[in-house]
């Protein structure tokens, strides 16, 4: 609910905070979002963005530990990862250790092993949480759509029949319920040995 001007300012839950300023009395012209607090970003925020030439994050994630990359599984020519920016809890990226950026540049065991740990993925997420179903997919190129387009990697999202809601259209929003390492260890822990 947004802040009257003429009202002390009031919580999610109705609790009125009669020193704060509104947010309509903000400086800056109000862009319409409202806004959906994530903390778990700091990290990305601090560290800031990539440089240009500085060491893809697919190809760094494999030396930090699991728990810092949000890695739910290593295999022999790829691994699974969460996607740090998820359109779902539980959003996976299937990425080939080797920096390759396009799918017909994989070779014969990296795409054998995309598709067994997408697979696999796909069971886990069902068991772990119930999915309804999935879009799985890869964006090749940046016109494509690629976030990172250097580094070949595959979409694993998880869908529900009841995940969907007007959040993104009306309020572009995405509420996420899960947070990021709760998600990965629960999908770490349900990963078949």
């Amino acid at each position: 609910m947004a802040d009257s001007p003429d009202l002390p300012p009031t919580d999610y839950d109705g609790t009125e905070y009669p020193g704060a300023e509104p947010s309509a009395a903000f400086a800056g012209i109000p862009d319409g979002f409202q806004r959906l607090w994530t903390p778990h970003r700091i990290a990305y925020i601090e560290q800031g963005g990539a440089a240009p030439g500085d060491e893809c994050v697919f190809c760094t994630a494999p030396t930090l530990s699991d728990e810092q990359a949000l890695i739910v599984h290593r295999g022999e020519s790829a691994y699974v990862i969460l996607n740090l920016f998820p359109y779902n809890s539980g959003h996976l990226l299937v990425v080939p250790y080797r920096h390759v950026a396009t799918y017909d540049s994989a070779t014969a065991d990296e795409v054998a092993e995309i598709g067994a740990l997408t697979q696999t993925a796909m069971r886990v997420l069902t068991a772990t949480s119930r999915a309804d179903g999935f879009n799985i997919g890869m964006n090749q190129g940046a016109i494509a759509g690629a976030g990172i387009a250097a580094h070949l990697h595959q979409h694993v999202v998880p869908r529900w029949a009841t995940d969907a809601n007007f959040f993104p259209i009306v309020a572009r929003t995405k509420a996420l319920p899960r947070l990021l390492g709760e998600v990965r260890d629960e999908v770490a822990a349900a990963w078949p040995a």
